[in-house]
């Protein structure tokens, strides 16, 4: 009679997983904790300004404001927003930001490749005198002189023209480029393609998490800035940028109403909307408005931000 051979039955799955000793558990505890803590500390104040932005100007003078508005409005934002010159000036820094963004990126990366390229007689000395700029400055009166008679005093692209090149994107990104294989560069020219070619169809590509991180910095830098609109644009409101409305705003709200004032105000029952704002609620307000773009933008470059900085950080 033949038998049939019982197959063995299958073994449990041992478990890889480690028993944590006392030790890392009380470790774990104390790092989930103060990563909870710095967590609270990070987003109370954001989540404060937002709340005093939407809280009645007359109620946030008695303070005690927290994480949510004691008295709801929109009175705040219409305020700031009422005037056209604000809603004209959000169009030019967003239009600041996106072509100063793209056009510094570009040129920033093309003098990297540029002075990275060993066949370059003079990259070091260019490379040299780069560095030199990040340590020496002509001052604030030389440069104005120069922008002014380089006829960019009233237009658009005294924003733009003077930081094209901006020497710490030079250098982070040439650092990305000399880690890239010689090699892809060397086949594309022996397939016929030149040093442009090989720029934008093979570096650039390659490049994506640096160039990433720097257009982050970039329009960073483009929307937040209001000084260089002070300096040389203050007197042709045609190019004037939000955050230099909202500094006037808030320069405006702080010499025409105090607390006190503000308070006085209520207590008359004045219905117009210019007293129902104090420099507080103004000032929250500005915050906000000023930030939200650039938090609408971070998550969609965070993924290059962290590998980006690694990647042109790796040689100097």
């Amino acid at each position: 009679m033949q038998t049939t051979a019982v197959p063995p039955k299958p073994q449990k799955r041992k478990s890889y997983r480690r028993h944590q000793s006392l030790e890392d558990r009380v470790f774990d505890a104390v790092n989930y904790t103060l990563l909870v803590l710095l967590m609270i500390v990070t987003l109370y104040p954001f989540v404060n300004t937002i709340a005093i932005s939407l809280n009645q100007a007359s109620d946030t003078v008695r303070g005690g404001i927290h994480l949510w508005p004691r008295e709801f409005t929109w009175n705040n934002y219409i305020y700031v927003f009422r005037d056209a010159a604000v809603l004209h000036s959000t169009m030019i820094s967003a239009l600041r930001t996106i072509l100063g963004t793209v056009l510094t990126v570009f040129c920033s990366a093309m003098v990297a490749y540029t002075i990275s390229r060993p066949e370059y007689v003079l990259r070091k000395f260019v490379t040299i005198a780069f560095i030199m700029t990040m340590y020496f400055d002509g001052g604030l009166i030389p440069n104005f002189l120069l922008i002014r008679e380089l006829g960019m005093i009233g237009t658009f692209w005294v924003y733009v023209i003077p930081g094209l090149v901006g020497v710490f994107n030079l250098i982070i990104i040439r650092s990305a480029i000399d880690g890239l294989p010689e090699s892809i560069l060397e086949s594309a020219r022996i397939d016929g393609a030149g040093e442009f070619t090989n720029f934008v169809y093979i570096v650039l590509p390659l490049c994506v998490p640096v160039l990433a991180t720097v257009a982050l910095f970039t329009a960073v830098y483009q929307w937040n800035s209001w000084f260089d609109v002070f300096l040389f644009n203050s007197s042709y409101p045609e190019w004037s940028t939000l955050q230099y409305e909202l500094q006037k705003i808030l320069q405006n709200s702080n010499s025409s109403m105090s607390a006190k004032s503000a308070i006085d105000a209520f207590a008359n029952a004045d219905n117009q909307l210019a007293n129902a704002v104090t420099p507080v609620a103004v000032r929250a307000t500005m915050t906000i408005v000023a930030s939200v773009p650039i938090i609408l933008v971070y998550p969609f470059l965070q993924k290059y931000f962290v590998k980006g900085m690694m990647v042109g950080g790796v040689k100097g």
